[in-house]
């Protein structure tokens, strides 16, 4: 992808890449981004939103952003908003298997995949964040910083989320002592001292670097780590 200038990025992600496909006949935009690609443990997960092919949705979810942006309480505020007033969303995962079998961007995609078929609508077009689904024949466009730019990509931005944290709260009940319910299987100090001490569960991620100094991206939920 051609480099994007950070500082052309709106002060909150807005209806640019939306209105003109709207405009065009493209009623069912569906914005598509995914959670827990750099985690050591649980899957990762893909959210798919359309939103109502009217600007005026840009007032209804103020306060919807990039979900790294946000406090977990501000993404569960704004996640009632989105289930509110979207025409239709789905949230996908591909387990921990599946991404030691394939590897994770193929399993980003097929749970990308998950969350299309979960919607109730078939979309015209899909707007992603930094990704591509080849195997999709739905015309598309794959934005850098896609979830600062586009409300449709910042609202699964925050499906995938709010979803996935609910899920690794559950696994924090099935293998306790991993610590997963505070960092969400992410590679933190404490996280990586526990595979340490109790060696790996059935939702590590074995073919990633489980006790190496830095995990495979920035983390993602910086104000839940220690």
């Amino acid at each position: 992808m051609p480099a994007f200038d950070v500082s052309l990025l709106p002060p909150e992600p807005d209806l640019t890449f939306e209105v003109p496909l709207w405009k065009a006949g493209l009623l069912a935009v569906a914005g598509i981004d995914e959670a827990g690609r750099g985690a050591l443990a649980g899957p990762v997960a893909a959210g798919a939103v359309i939103l109502p092919p009217d600007a005026k949705i840009i007032e209804d979810l103020r306060g919807v952003r990039d979900s790294k942006q946000m406090t977990p309480e501000q993404r569960e505020m704004v996640r009632e908003k989105i289930v509110h007033h979207a025409l239709t969303w789905g949230v996908g995962f591909a387990t921990s298997q599946e991404i030691d079998q394939i590897g994770i961007l193929p399993a980003t995609r097929l749970a990308a995949c998950r969350a299309l078929e979960g919607c109730n609508i078939s979309p015209a077009y899909l707007l992603l964040d930094y990704l591509v689904l080849s195997d999709v024949p739905i015309p598309q466009t794959a934005l850098i910083k896609g979830d600062c730019r586009s409300l449709s990509i910042a609202a699964a931005s925050i499906m995938a989320k709010t979803s996935r944290d609910t899920l690794l709260r559950e696994l924090e009940l099935t293998y306790p002592g991993y610590g997963f319910a505070r960092h969400k299987g992410y590679g933190t100090q404490a996280h990586r001292a526990a595979i340490r001490r109790m060696g790996a569960c059935p939702v590590h991620r074995l073919s990633f670097d489980l006790l190496g100094e830095t995990s495979h991206l920035v983390h993602e939920d910086t104000q839940e780590v220690e």
